[in-house]
């Protein structure tokens, strides 16, 4: 089993901490993994990604060109890696705030309302946490007690009293996501 996950979105979005969340997750569940970021020039509003790849073997490299999955959080992050998407991959979206919705028919479309039930959760902030939960679900690969387990070390010390807030936001999108599975016969 190998995952090539790749998290796009712009500064402030969260995306590294998303990724961070990923790979401890997949530490918990006693996989190897690899955390590959890559920033634009400027901190937020400038784009940034990242590259998980989980695996239950040794993995050589962290660097990928294709992905067994992307989560993009803005439109032009899909624009930009959508085509790099294995066939057969999933390929999920913040459905929120991407429209037109991603249209390839070889891939598994997965959408996540992020920054809608962030946004009723009271806190923008948490749309990551959101995404991540509805990724885990599409992927399979880390259980939600990994996940949960990550978040002690992918958020600092001073957001640890969100902790509550965030599992709430994952659970959140593993529910959307698990419904649209139902709904599909997945």
């Amino acid at each position: 089993m190998v995952e090539e996950i790749l998290i796009a979105g712009f500064g402030g979005q969260g995306v590294m901490v998303m990724g961070h969340l990923l790979a401890y997750g997949a530490i918990y569940e006693g996989l190897e993994v690899t955390f590959f970021p890559s920033y634009g020039p400027e901190m937020r509003g400038g784009t940034a990604n990242c590259t998980v790849v989980i695996s239950d073997q040794r993995i050589g490299s962290p660097i990928r060109n294709t992905f067994t999955a992307l989560m993009a959080m803005n439109q032009a992050s899909l624009a930009k890696f959508e085509d790099r998407v294995n066939a057969g991959g999933v390929l999920a979206y913040n459905e929120t705030i991407i429209d037109p919705p991603p249209e390839r028919g070889d891939v598994r479309i997965v959408k996540i309302p992020a920054n809608e039930i962030a946004t009723e959760l009271g806190n923008p902030q948490v749309a990551n946490m959101v995404a991540a939960g509805g990724l885990i679900t599409a992927l399979g690969v880390i259980s939600p007690d990994s996940l949960f387990k990550g978040l002690k070390r992918a958020l600092p010390k001073h957001r640890h009293h969100l902790i509550p807030l965030n599992e709430e936001a994952i659970r959140r999108g593993m529910g959307v996501v698990r419904g649209s599975m139902k709904g599909t016969g997945g």
